[in-house]
């Protein structure tokens, strides 16, 4: 399977436990955080909107529904992409791996886990 995957939800996704936006946006996470998991999966890395996006009722013409949360929310993807080639196809349990080293304490993730509105339910968050 390919995915393609924002910045920050490389983080979000190991941190996910069932909370979403609705019903369509929690089937479609929980369903790409287990083919993220498998061996095979490919993951092309964004700033855009990506297959987790797809069922997110805050998309409206492909962007965040305001201007001020999609510059947000792009903003905590480069922070993210500032560490890998957005040009590689990356082997998922690999690029999880090389995430998991690479963002592994509090201070590592403030400028993107703070903003969130999720990271006080986010085990990724709570672990660090």
């Amino acid at each position: 399977m390919k995915l393609v995957l924002r910045g920050h939800h490389l983080l979000c996704l190991q941190g996910f436990q069932g909370y979403g936006y609705d019903d369509d946006f929690i089937k479609n996470m929980t369903k790409i955080n287990q083919a993220r998991k498998s061996e095979g999966t490919t993951i092309s890395i964004t700033n855009r909107p990506d297959d987790i996006c797809r069922s997110c009722p805050n998309l409206k013409d492909n962007l965040c529904q305001n201007h001020n949360e999609n510059k947000k929310i792009v903003s905590m993807d480069n922070e993210v992409l500032s560490e890998f080639d957005q040009t590689t196809e990356y082997d998922s349990i690999d690029l999880f791996k090389k995430v998991e080293n690479i963002f592994n304490s509090k201070e590592r993730v403030s400028k993107i886990c703070s903003k969130c509105i999720w990271h006080d339910k986010c085990l990724f968050y709570q672990k660090l």
